[in-house]
């Protein structure tokens, strides 16, 4: 005759608990070998990419072509009680081997609630009005437009850095590499959806250089 098991008793949980522990797969862990390999190979391709980048830069390419393209970077800092709306507080260009056009802080009118220090590099002595190098925001704003002018303009996100000069550029001169398809990532469920990447991941793949490292 066969004698059921309670169902509340602890030697069968236990047996069972024991049988779970047996069954479950084991966590496995890569070998060190194989993350040296994997850096090594993350390495090589690094080099092969600055080396195309080498070949395929300045000497090959006519200097016509160069002039016409312009790249600008803006850094802002927050304003307002939530630190949400953005300020201009430093402004940059460089032609197309990266010979700098301008690179200035920019005072900022308003009481600076957050200086993003950390992603700007903006400290508040850098847009203080005492200090004498920077220059005031229409300043800034009609050097850079006057660059710009029939110019390709080039940059990451630069809807936001066009709203911070508060100036506008045709969007067929545009080159924005936060909306250029191959350097964005694929989301979604099926992946059908593109997403611009950080900047600084970007530089770090396709140019092997560390940026925006401790407010740089």
């Amino acid at each position: 005759r066969k004698t059921k098991k309670k169902k509340n008793d602890p030697e069968n949980e236990e047996h069972t608990e024991n049988n779970n522990n047996i069954n479950k797969p084991k966590k496995s862990f890569p070998r060190i070998n194989d993350l040296l390999n994997q850096h090594a190979q993350q390495q090589q391709q690094l080099q092969l990419r600055k080396h195309r980048l080498s070949n395929s830069t300045s000497s090959n390419i006519p200097s016509a072509l160069k002039q016409k393209y312009i790249a600008i970077d803006c850094e802002m800092v927050g304003i307002g009680p939530t630190s949400t709306k953005s300020a201009l507080a430093r402004a940059s260009a460089v032609d197309y081997d990266g010979n700098i056009l301008l690179d200035t802080f920019v005072r900022v009118p308003e009481r600076v609630t957050d200086f993003r220090t950390s992603v700007s590099g903006v400290r508040p002595k850098d847009i203080s009005v005492k200090n004498v190098n920077a220059m005031d925001p229409e300043e800034v704003r009609n050097k850079i437009g006057k660059l710009l002018l029939g110019k390709i303009l080039v940059g990451h996100a630069l809807k936001n850095d066009l709203d911070a000069l508060m100036i506008t550029h045709p969007r067929g001169d545009m080159r924005d590499t936060a909306r250029y398809k191959p350097f964005m990532r694929a989301t979604g469920r099926s992946g059908g959806k593109l997403r611009p990447r950080k900047l600084r991941d970007l530089v770090w793949e396709e140019l092997g250089k560390r940026i925006q490292v401790e407010g740089e």
